[in-house]
């Protein structure tokens, strides 16, 4: 948030510093500011939107700074021709002759210098939580190598704390000094200077060093559930290590009459417009299915919904007619034979999903939820997978979090990390949250990623 919010500021300086200096005729700043700070949240507004479509708010240890230079061009591009077009529109918003130009400079020079001081920053662990992981199980290691891919996550592991005589599960390349037994753990903590103890134990029963847990937290150290640590660093629960006391007494789950009723509102005006604004796309997609394969235009299929209700779902025909008929239910697969020339093309633009607006607008479903999935594989599903009843305890949707953090599924392990996803979304949903999911979407969607 400190990274995205500085270059937002940076960017705004960067346009009224060059409209400044080719507009001031004798007045000042601010007063040069007062008239043009609209024109200047539009730049500033469509630059960071483009940087965002440019993955250059997504810290990768792979980004090289090449990668990241060829990037922030494409950003600097994308910037320049929705801008020139909004001034095609409205002639009105134009910030100034060579403005524009000069602010690209000025802009380039801001960003390039404040990443790389965000970079030193990070590289340098200016912002580091030293911590100690208690565990070396299965959730210390999901822990220690999420920590690992993100560099921009700022803890600093000062050393492991293991159970005596436990076996090891952690990664051999890691390189973090592990230590056996929970006596002296609170001068471990002490000697190490850290500020958390993240607890880690797959198995906490007959185990946990709740003595020295205790003087840790008398101490003033800070005593961190590894459930919830990790939730909070992936986007997801693990729904393998967690234990119903650990859902029962978490916060979240909260689904308030403002949230539902604020939610269903949202979703049948947004509904109504989008299937009244889609109708020419609607027609030209229907006549090309007609045109390119034999069978109906839209296909049905029945799919399971809120309190486990089941509804009939609609898609554009994006198969062939009788892609089932020999084999029964399976999951599409990437590159699948069955795909029609039309259907290719209308899955990649998502066009495909444009009839699920009608199940929207019925309320069978929402925007943003969990998938829907079908009832041969629910049933299946719910007997291998912990806790995937409670996917069916909010409508499911045209997207959701597990769509935007996970690529498609189409397996029994896939659906089980994108329960994973499903859960976090269903406990921490909110009208805030949904506008996340549906930005995220909007890019994958205008970026062609993840159609199958």
């Amino acid at each position: 948030m400190l990274f995205i919010t500085g270059e937002g500021v940076l960017i705004f300086s960067a346009v009224c510093l060059a409209s400044y200096f080719l507009l001031r005729e004798g007045l000042g700043f601010f007063i040069t500011l007062e008239f043009i700070w609209p024109k200047v949240i539009l730049v500033a507004l469509f630059t960071q939107i483009s940087l965002y479509f440019n993955d250059l708010y997504e810290f990768k240890n792979s980004d090289s700074a090449l990668d990241i230079a060829s990037r922030l061009t494409q950003a600097i591009g994308m910037t320049s021709i929705a801008l020139a077009l909004i001034y095609f529109i409205w002639p009105e918003m134009i910030i100034g002759r060579w403005i524009f130009f000069v602010s690209l400079v000025i802009l380039l020079f801001f960003l390039v210098s404040w990443r790389i001081v965000y970079s030193i920053a990070i590289r340098r662990r200016f912002f580091t939580e030293k911590a100690i992981v208690l565990g070396n199980g299965g959730l210390a290691n999901d822990i220690l190598q999420e920590i690992g891919e993100r560099r921009d996550l700022s803890y600093d592991i000062e050393g492991i704390v293991a159970p005596e005589n436990s076996p090891n599960e952690l990664k051999k390349e890691n390189a973090i000094p592990v230590y056996q037994g929970f006596e002296g753990l609170c001068d471990l903590a002490e000697e190490q200077k850290v500020d958390s103890v993240i607890v880690a134990l797959d198995e906490k029963r007959g185990v946990m060093p709740y003595r020295e847990l205790l003087n840790c937290k008398i101490k003033g150290i800070n005593i961190i559930n590894g459930e919830s640590f990790y939730e909070r660093i992936s986007g997801k629960l693990l729904v393998e290590k967690i234990n119903p006391s650990w859902l029962i007494f978490s916060d979240g789950f909260v689904k308030s009459r403002f949230v539902r009723i604020s939610k269903r509102i949202i979703d049948l005006t947004a509904s109504a417009l989008l299937l009244v604004l889609s109708s020419p796309v609607t027609l030209i997609t229907a006549l090309a299915i007609k045109l390119d394969s034999k069978g109906p235009v839209l296909f049905s299929q029945e799919r399971v919904g809120e309190y486990e209700r089941n509804f009939v779902l609609f898609k554009f025909r994006s198969m062939k007619s009788d892609a089932e008929q020999e084999t029964g239910p399976v999951w599409a697969t990437e590159d699948d034979p069955r795909v029609t020339r039309v259907g290719n093309i209308i899955r990649k633009l998502r066009i495909d999903e444009i009839p699920q607006l009608w199940n929207v607008f019925k309320g069978d479903m929402s925007f943003v939820g969990p998938r829907p999935e079908r009832p041969f594989f629910v049933e299946q599903l719910k007997k291998k997978i912990p806790y995937y009843n409670e996917r069916f305890s909010v409508k499911p949707g045209i997207t959701g979090w597990a769509q935007v953090k996970y690529p498609y599924g189409a397996s029994e392990k896939d659906a089980l990390e994108k329960l994973k996803y499903e859960l976090y979304y269903i406990k921490n949903m909110s009208p805030l949250m949904d506008l996340i999911v549906i930005f995220h979407t909007a890019k994958i969607v205008l970026l062609g990623r993840g159609a199958r």
